[in-house]
């Protein structure tokens, strides 16, 4: 008696069991869809500038060469003051005081002859059409050390959102080509993500000419590009 009872309850629940089987396998088609990847490009002439200048200074003793240096940077950073770089954008970036040493060429242990002392201040130039002016004066006031001149735009937010409207563009052109390739038609956008950042960088093309016309020091400050990348997916109808 037990096992009957047992075989008549267990075969009605396999029956169940294969009867909800195909319904909980069929689920429902997944929608078409198209990613595309997309960019957008804007250029302009940078607005500003910033460089690295400094002074250094040598003597047979430390404080010799630290009085010759600190002479030299004040009237560097004066003349900069003067020449409209306000004190917000004028920034030590490195100080340093070393021996310097002379090496014997027989072998003998190097001495030491003197001292160096080098002092150097980050600047920005808000004004691009002043940078050659302000290279030359600072050299006038005794700047024996000048680089990594790089160029910028001071508010890049316009030419951010000119950059992802234009990437939005690329983007809906290139989907509609290939969904009409497809013999299909576009749905509703379903996402869309921006790939990295927006600093600006050079663009290699020609470059125009950033100096005043009495400067004597030329400089160029070329071209910037401003770049948006994106992604965006869209629902096929």
């Amino acid at each position: 008696m037990t096992l009957a009872a047992s075989l008549r309850i267990v075969v009605p629940a396999l029956a169940i069991l294969a009867a909800s089987a195909p319904l909980s396998a069929t689920a429902a088609p997944a929608k078409r869809s198209i990613s595309l990847s997309a960019s957008g490009m804007v250029k302009a002439a940078p607005d500003m500038a910033s460089i690295t200048t400094g002074v250094t200074s040598e003597g047979q003793t430390a404080q010799d060469a630290l009085s010759k240096n600190t002479d030299a940077m004040t009237e560097v950073v004066g003349t900069l003051k003067e020449a409209g770089i306000e004190p917000k954008d004028i920034q030590t970036t490195d100080f340093n005081v070393s021996p310097v040493y002379e090496q014997k060429k027989n072998g003998q242990a190097a001495f030491i002859t003197g001292y160096r002392v080098s002092n150097k201040v980050h600047i920005i130039v808000r004004d691009t059409k002043k940078l050659g002016d302000v290279l030359d004066k600072v050299v006038t006031a005794g700047a024996n050390q000048i680089g990594s001149i790089s160029f910028g735009i001071a508010k890049p937010e316009k030419l951010k959102d000119e950059a992802r409207k234009l990437a939005m563009r690329n983007a809906i052109d290139n989907a509609k080509l290939y969904a009409d390739a497809a013999g299909v038609e576009l749905g509703p956008v379903r996402t869309i993500a921006e790939d990295g950042g927006f600093t600006p960088r050079p663009y290699r093309g020609r470059a125009a000419p950033m100096m005043a016309e009495a400067s004597p020091v030329p400089v160029e400050g070329g071209t910037l590009s401003v770049e948006a990348k994106i992604r965006v997916t869209w629902e096929l109808r």
